[in-house]
């Protein structure tokens, strides 16, 4: 069973807010007569059985938002779900994998994204959506963090990277035709702006020379591994182009809850 938890919260995004407003819009798409609620796999996405939309989470600011992440789905996964978070903004990364790494102690994640989000604060916030995973690494809560797509790696995050153990594939050395292994519970966060933005338009920050969305998808197909959980963060709606980005988003919202449950 998979519970989508819509989470609507930017106020630590840089440069641009506007994902907050993304979670309904992605649903929306997923809904949309234009396609049909089938992942690739085969998987009824629109099960009611085995797929449960629990809307937005009532999110205050500030830590109580981040608590508020943490306890709605650690309420989930104590009730045996699997979780897909809809952002918002990728800072929503730390919160839900708080939650995860107390089911899954041996957990794993594999990090889809332009960026490595590994600054140990940036604009002096620590809890910045540029940070997420510089805090999940710091506080020891995943066994591995595997990072593809990135296109922006600075010197400050390469001494991170280092100082974490980070596997980073970077955009420039991806192939296509290598599978992810992982000999436990992965979860999957997916930045939208690891797209190239000629697929993905609707994202605050625009990194040219990204993945398709073919490629996307291949990857989450491909991996080997048992996938706990995942979430979609870093969509736009202000910067979108005729919905195309919610589309691209709520496709990867089936593959990868087929890739979940079946």
């Amino acid at each position: 069973m998979i519970s989508i938890i819509g989470i609507p919260l930017d106020e630590n995004s840089s440069f641009l807010r506007g994902s907050a407003k993304a979670p309904p819009l992605i649903l929306d798409a997923f809904r949309s007569d234009a396609s049909n609620m089938y992942a690739e796999n085969g998987f009824n996405c629109g099960d009611s059985g085995k797929v449960k939309n629990l809307g937005n989470l009532q999110l205050t600011a500030g830590k109580a938002a981040m608590d508020s992440i943490q306890k709605a789905v650690s309420k989930e996964l104590n009730r045996n779900q699997k979780v897909v978070s809809l952002g918002g903004d990728h800072s929503i990364t730390f919160p839900i994998i708080q939650a995860y790494s107390q089911s899954y102690p041996d957990l794993n994640i594999l990090h889809i994204d332009a960026h490595p989000d590994l600054y140990d604060n940036f604009e002096n916030n620590p809890y910045s959506h540029a940070s997420p995973f510089a805090r999940i690494m710091e506080k020891g809560l995943v066994n591995r963090l595997v990072q593809v797509g990135i296109r922006t790696l600075n010197d400050h995050q390469k001494e991170q990277v280092n100082r974490f153990g980070v596997e980073v594939i970077e955009m420039k050395d991806f192939d296509p035709t290598v599978s992810f292994q992982f000999g436990g519970p992965v979860y999957i966060s997916i930045d939208m702006d690891a797209l190239d933005p000629a697929f993905a338009p609707g994202v605050s920050h625009h990194e040219p020379g990204g993945l398709s969305t073919r490629e996307v998808i291949n990857i989450i197909h491909q991996l080997n591994g048992n996938v706990v959980g995942g979430d979609i963060v870093e969509y736009n709606p202000d910067r979108d182009i005729n919905e195309m980005t919610a589309m691209v988003g709520s496709k990867l919202l089936k593959e990868l809850m087929g890739k979940i449950l079946k």
